[in-house]
């Protein structure tokens, strides 16, 4: 199969790597080459800046009309694309197709979604003391936005860290994850054929430890959107801190599903099975905790195991599969590091634990505690604890013991319960009867603490990417 080599968009054009280094693009199921790509370094990312900011100064004066039919035209493109979109998740990051159609469904989405907000940029009149004088608020874009996006939904985040800025007139630095060199490329295409201007969205590819710091710290960048691990969004968080940038940071969690004892059972286990083994469970959303009352807990893991036991494992193409590769070495070990770390520290395996080349089996486990590294960590695969709750207090108290959540959910069938749950859980994101993984694009969506800062979404990517300015009239 022919192996593409991928460069950097900068500028309208592709461009080599100024040192010519490269990196290879692995297809997760058996780490083969796909592709070839440029790898950047800090000449390339000041390249890229150099070229958004003076885009900006011809970006930010399109009118709405134009930045709206632009983003429209892209979601038209993707429709039309849709295929070879699939064909890239399967391939460069082992994604089952039904979960490649859902992330391309929601990408269309969110693209349609952010181009009426170029309309939305609207500004106030305010009382003023002095008479005679009229006293205006109106919205600007920042200028150059940096966006530095993970491997497992690459499209949607692509789409989404670049379609707000651009609605609201800004330009985009786009750092995608090493692992993710193909799908990046398509999206930058994708946007060209729609008729971005030259400039307006940047691509450079590489590794984000050696280059992410040039990228944030590049005094032209005014905001940074940053979806990864927490250990590096505290960096690129307190980076922005140091230079006085606006941030917003998607960090993930340990997710609890809470099943109480009026629950629908049948909905529980059908949403914990989706949500935990949903893309092999690398989904920050993934519930990764199921707490389940003890009045449910042996009807619940008996069903709970036989359903994950039974999940698709076939190829990739086939919509029956569910449970695919994980996506690189370093992602496998940590599986295996977590899961070793249980077992030693007293925890059972109900179900799974089974490798296949580069795919694990759905795996259930029981007795993990908080002293362990299943517990306090995000293990980003298709590993699910599930703890027993003696009431719907104490059910509540395990969910809270999480080191941070970024969604929840909870099952029961009385109201004043859902009411405290949704009000008492540590989570900004709670789901009542359905899965942890939940994404549209008009909500605030994100965490808070150890699970993020700030928001995405329609209206607070409004107050995300633009800034105010005060002009007062007398006649």
């Amino acid at each position: 199969m022919n192996r593409p080599t991928l460069h950097h968009w900068i500028d309208g054009e592709h461009r080599a790597s100024s040192s010519a280094h490269t990196f290879e693009s692995l297809n997760p199921e058996d780490d083969s080459v796909i592709a070839t790509a440029a790898c950047g370094d800090a000449g390339d990312v000041a390249l890229a800046v150099d070229s958004a900011a003076k885009a900006f100064e011809r970006f930010q004066d399109l009118g709405p009309s134009q930045r709206e039919a632009i983003l429209l035209r892209a979601a038209e493109l993707l429709q039309q694309r849709s295929a070879d979109f699939r064909d890239l998740l399967i391939r460069e990051i082992g994604s089952p197709v039904g979960k490649a159609s859902m992330e391309i469904g929601i990408a269309t989405r969110v693209l349609k979604a952010n181009a009426a907000m170029a309309r939305r940029m609207t500004g106030r009149t305010y009382s003023s003391d002095v008479p005679g004088r009229w006293s205006l608020g109106f919205r600007k874009p920042l200028g150059v936005v940096a966006s530095i996006t993970p491997f497992n939904v690459p499209l949607i985040k692509g789409i989404k860290h670049s379609s707000m800025p651009l609605a609201t007139g800004n330009t985009v630095v786009w750092l995608p994850s090493q692992q993710t060199p193909m799908i990046a490329a398509a999206i930058t295409q994708l946007y060209h054929d729609a008729g971005l201007p030259a400039g307006a969205l940047n691509m450079v590819l590489g590794d984000g430890a050696e280059i992410g710091d040039d990228l944030v710290s590049a005094p032209q960048i005014a905001a940074v959107c940053f979806t990864g691990s927490a250990a590096i969004g505290r960096h690129v968080q307190s980076m922005c801190g140091r230079h006085g940038k606006r941030v917003t940071l998607e960090l993930g969690g340990k997710n609890p599903l809470i099943v109480l004892d009026d629950a629908n059972l049948d909905a529980a286990i059908g949403a914990a099975v989706r949500g935990g083994f949903i893309y092999q469970g690398q989904i920050c959303m993934a519930s990764s905790r199921v707490i389940v009352d003890q009045s449910l807990a042996e009807a619940f893991t008996e069903r709970f195991v036989a359903a994950s036991e039974s999940l698709g494992m076939g190829e990739l193409t086939d919509p029956q599969t569910v449970i695919g590769p994980i996506i690189s070495a370093n992602a496998r070990l940590r599986i295996r590091d977590h899961l070793a770390d249980a077992v030693d520290g007293g925890a059972s395996i109900l179900c799974g634990n089974r490798w296949t080349n580069n795919r694990v089996n759905p795996t259930i486990v029981s007795g993990v505690t908080a002293s362990m590294k299943l517990f306090r960590e995000e293990t980003f695969g298709p590993v699910v604890s599930i703890e027993t709750a003696n009431d719907r207090q104490h059910a509540l108290e395990l969910a809270n013991a999480s080191p941070g959540m970024l969604s929840a959910a909870v099952f029961t069938s009385d109201l004043d319960t859902v009411m405290t749950f949704a009000d008492s859980l540590n989570t900004a994101m709670v789901h009542v009867n359905d899965m942890t993984i939940q994404q549209e694009p008009e909500v605030p969506f994100g965490g808070d603490g150890p699970s993020g800062f700030g928001r995405e979404g329609m209206e607070t990517g409004i107050e995300d990417f633009t800034t105010w300015k005060w002009v007062t009239l007398r006649g």
